[in-house]
């Protein structure tokens, strides 16, 4: 039994299928590179009569967890139920009995990141989650070994596939947000409840991972600024793109600074000339600058069943060939000093308005913006209805966030402003 890898299976739903798929259709090429026999020795569901569309025999699906956690024979776990419980109790089984994992729940690492990896490395077993960012996309590993020479300086991340469909909808056919979202919905690229993509937590978890691998420090979704989409218009989309050359995009950003690390998930304007404005649709791409290799930009599929079954069974493939390898996640000593918070970033500023239409108006408002030591770089005043106010669009030089927040709140109770002014973050 030396020369066989026995795997189990938790979660027989669209991914674990692709995980069946993969291995149905590529299980030479594995032997071939590990020099053993890989066998899916159990698959555990709630359901376990439902046709797949995959080839697989009855005889390994069970409902009963046990079968895969107290098998002595099997050695590698892989887990796809996600969500945070009962997958946490059974990756800490697994791991307790000896077993290496395999895992694309993302929220779970996210949550529980210090729990997990300390009982793997209590129990000397390996957790890989390659399929948890970026789905099929070589990233982590890469990112945990090939870019270890580096100090990672800052990384910019468009890692969930909803948020970029919408955004790119909205600049590529001029549609409405509700709209985009709706035909995202039907077509299987938002769930029912899109809260979780377009309010940027999802994209949060990834960064949380990111974060870890890149720059060696967990910090909790709660110590960190994250703003979803749902106040992005066609008006902000159209003027970044014809008086800016800019599209509008979800990024995750980790950006080392004076040994402070800024951490934070917000709608930014990029510029047409950077790498990261050319990753349209459901496609994820993460944009990473170390000291000695400088700029490396990561493509690819965000999602969907077989690319991210491809990086599960890479993840199974690479413990087969290195089970004795320490779980080391990051470097291993941090050049970072203090977590940013989002009150000290300096940046450049969007500003749409809506106001009344009379004299005096631009006075007032650029008096504020004076007052708390922002600059306005460039002005333009669209023309409509005089009885739905008039649209201001501003860019300002850098600024400090915090001046910027406090000069919005007061431009906000002017009388001539007609509704809440917003802001957006300039790359």
């Amino acid at each position: 039994m030396d020369n066989v890898v026995n795997i189990g299976l938790i979660g027989f739903g669209t991914i674990g299928s692709g995980v069946v798929e993969t291995i149905n259709k590529n299980i030479d090429l594995f032997e071939n590179k590990v020099g053993k026999k890989v066998k899916l020795k159990k698959v555990v569901d709630l359901d376990i009569t439902t046709d797949r569309g995959v080839e697989i025999s009855s005889e390994i699906l069970s409902t009963d967890i046990n079968d895969i956690l107290e098998d002595p024979e099997i050695e590698i776990v892989i887990e796809l139920i996600g969500g945070y419980q009962p997958a946490l109790k059974f990756i800490l089984r697994a791991m307790e009995n000896g077993k290496h994992v395999v895992t694309a729940n993302k929220a779970l690492l996210a949550k529980h990141w210090t729990e997990i990896i300390s009982s793997a490395q209590k129990n000397h077993v390996r957790i890989c989650f390659e399929a948890s960012v970026g789905g099929g996309i070589p990233l982590l590993q890469p990112l945990n070994e090939s870019l270890s020479a580096n100090h990672i300086i800052s990384s910019y991340s468009i890692i969930n596939g909803t948020a970029n469909y919408i955004l790119t909808k909205m600049s590529e056919e001029g549609r409405d947000f509700d709209d985009v979202l709706k035909e995202a919905q039907i077509k299987g690229y938002a769930e029912s409840d899109p809260t979780f993509d377009i309010e940027g937590d999802d994209t949060a978890q990834k960064l949380i991972i990111l974060t870890i691998i890149g720059f060696g420090v967990y910090i909790k979704q709660e110590n960190f600024h994250v703003e979803g989409i749902t106040n992005i218009t066609q008006e902000d989309i159209n003027f970044a793109k014809n008086e800016l050359n800019c599209c509008i995009k979800l990024l995750a950003i980790s950006k080392l600074v004076d040994g402070k690390l800024e951490v934070r998930v917000h709608p930014t304007l990029v510029p047409n000339d950077h790498l990261l404005s050319s990753v349209n649709g459901v496609f994820n791409g993460v944009y990473l600058v170390g000291d000695i290799v400088g700029p490396v930009m990561m493509y690819g599929p965000g999602a969907g069943m077989m690319p991210t079954a491809s990086a599960v069974v890479g993840d199974c493939i690479d413990i087969i060939e290195n089970m004795e390898k320490p779980v080391l996640y990051g470097p291993s000593t941090t050049s970072v000093k203090a977590i940013g918070n989002i009150t000290d970033l300096k940046s450049k500023y969007y500003i749409r308005l809506l106001t009344d239409d009379r004299p005096g108006v631009l006075h007032e408002i650029s008096g504020i913006l004076s007052q708390h030591n922002i600059s306005i770089g460039s002005m333009t005043q669209k023309q409509q209805d005089e009885t739905k106010g008039i649209p201001i669009f501003m860019v300002t030089h850098t600024a400090l966030e915090m001046d910027m927040i406090e000069a919005i709140h007061k431009i906000d109770q002017l009388d001539c402003v007609k509704d809440q002014t917003h802001f957006i973050r300039v790359l």
